[in-house]
């Protein structure tokens, strides 16, 4: 019989698994080319704003393949709904049989992403990195601060948001939780590019936030919004400026993400530009001195999905045994 995974089991299951470990491994598979990952599916909706991603793959000689549905419809807290809606579907690899269903409501690829900008951040950010600047107080902003808390030594944060409204919302999630440091508040984006050298961009920003002339030595940038080909959160002008530019999957930043827009601005050259999973390999490709400026383009990768899927999966079967 088919397993039906619902959200309630899965919050108790993702705080027993190695989260950024399960990632980073999927991220350096992908780059060997050892996963089977094929391009993106997508729909785009204007009124409502939203958008709706599939996303699946296999990992060569892995016992599953996962196909993923995830949303975002950016006015659905207005209706007292999350922005982000899904789920995830297990089957197995040699027979195609359906083995589970994930009805996650689109929580794993939130956590999954989040747990990326970790990954990337304590390998590209440097170690001096003590101030943390997230810019957008939705729930990738909430969960990307809460995945770099315990892998930073960061003892100031700064939150940019549209509306002080939406930042006491992002305080108020904090204060639930404990033990988050002092969180300030800004509507002026430059006041994080001149003061934060850890910065994750987490919006649906069609037109750049972050300018390049305002960024710092020493700082690394995590681009999270850019998912389609419409959205942009950096100026071109400021991957050129970096030191070092990586993306997730260099195929998909053919189509979408910052480096995309890039690209096509003139500002840089495709070869230049260096994929996540090379550098977590090989970490004299990444960060060597701390006055180097980083970014990474995430624009989010099924073997991500395949990994936390059958991770929770697996952690489910062994915790019935």
């Amino acid at each position: 019989m088919v397993e039906i995974i619902r959200r309630e089991e899965i919050e108790r299951i993702l705080p027993r698994l190695d989260l950024l470990d399960i990632i980073e491994q999927g991220f350096v598979a992908y780059s060997r080319g050892e996963v089977t990952v094929p391009p993106p599916g997508e729909l785009l909706f204007d009124d409502p704003p939203g958008d709706m991603h599939i996303k699946y793959g296999y990992i060569h000689g892995d016992d599953f393949y996962v196909i993923k549905v995830a949303s975002g419809f950016y006015r659905n807290p207005e209706l007292g709904l999350s922005s982000s809606q899904g789920l995830m579907l297990l089957f197995d690899r040699r027979t195609g049989v359906l083995l589970a269903v994930l009805l996650d409501e689109g929580r794993l690829t939130d956590v999954r992403t989040a747990a990326a900008g970790a990954v990337v951040a304590r390998r590209l950010a440097t170690r001096a990195a003590d101030s943390i600047g997230i810019v957008g107080a939705g729930i990738q902003g909430r969960l990307q601060l809460l995945h770099l808390l315990p892998v930073t030594e960061a003892t100031r944060v700064l939150i940019w948001a549209p509306d002080e409204a939406e930042f006491l919302g992002y305080r108020e999630f904090f204060a639930m939780l404990g033990g988050a440091p002092e969180l300030k508040f800004t509507c002026d984006v430059s006041d994080i590019t001149r003061s934060c050298n850890l910065i994750v961009t987490a919006t649906p920003s069609k037109t750049p936030l972050l300018k390049a002339a305002e960024i710092q030595p020493g700082t690394h940038i995590t681009a999270i919004g850019a998912d389609t080909p419409q959205k942009t959160e950096l100026e071109p002008e400021l991957l050129a400026r970096a030191d070092i530019v990586v993306v997730d999957s260099l195929a998909q930043s053919e189509s979408r993400g910052e480096v995309f827009r890039a690209v096509q601005a003139g500002a840089i050259r495709r070869n230049t530009v260096l994929e996540l999973g090379k550098v977590l390999e090989n970490p004299q490709l990444g960060r060597q001195h701390d006055d180097q400026i980083t970014v990474a383009d995430l624009t989010g990768v099924a073997v991500q999905d395949i990994q936390i899927a059958k991770a929770v999966y697996r952690e489910r079967a062994s915790l019935k045994e």
